[in-house]
């Protein structure tokens, strides 16, 4: 029998709402902000994944590297220091158990992460899987050359895992 649990927060003017399935032990936050909007290139270069409790997760459309990001929904944030203590946490924690995942579902060699901002201002958080023998190793991701975009069946099913161990 599946029991539903609901805890709600309230931190600052933000109200979080927690559910949490007790015999799957998974969790979904929603804590989406009124008056968030994405930044356009963000919009444009990737794809919807799934919500998360801060962040809205989304898959970098470059089908050379596993790349998430995570995109905090608070309005005007450009750096971690912008976010709340509790946000900065929780951004910590949705970041490890988004590189966790995404560590199980390539079997990469190694993580990267970073939030630099220095196209996009928007604050976001990059979560990239890489090997050895991938474009650029072992230097950075960050505009060596060419998006190649992901074909759509491609881009649904990786999304997909990433859904299912996210869940």
């Amino acid at each position: 029998m599946s029991r539903l649990l609901t805890i709600r927060l309230q931190v600052d003017p933000h109200i979080f709402s927690l559910t949490q399935k007790a015999e799957r032990g998974t969790a979904v936050i929603g804590a989406g902000k009124a008056g968030f909007e994405l930044d356009p290139r963000l919009e444009r270069d990737t794809a919807p994944v799934l919500w998360l409790g801060l962040c809205e997760l989304r898959l970098m459309d470059d089908r050379r590297w596993p790349w998430l990001i995570l995109v905090p929904q608070r309005p005007g944030a450009v750096e971690i220091h912008d976010l709340t203590p509790l946000d900065q946490t929780m951004l910590t924690f949705e970041a490890n158990t988004v590189s966790e995942a995404l560590s199980q579902v390539t079997g990469c060699h190694k993580i990267n992460t970073g939030a630099l901002g220095n196209v996009v201002s928007q604050l976001h958080f990059h979560v990239v899987a890489r090997n050895e023998n991938d474009p650029n190793w072992p230097g950075p991701v960050w505009g060596y050359g060419q998006r190649e975009p992901y074909r759509r069946e491609d881009l649904h099913g990786f999304i997909e895992k990433i859904r299912a161990r996210l869940s």
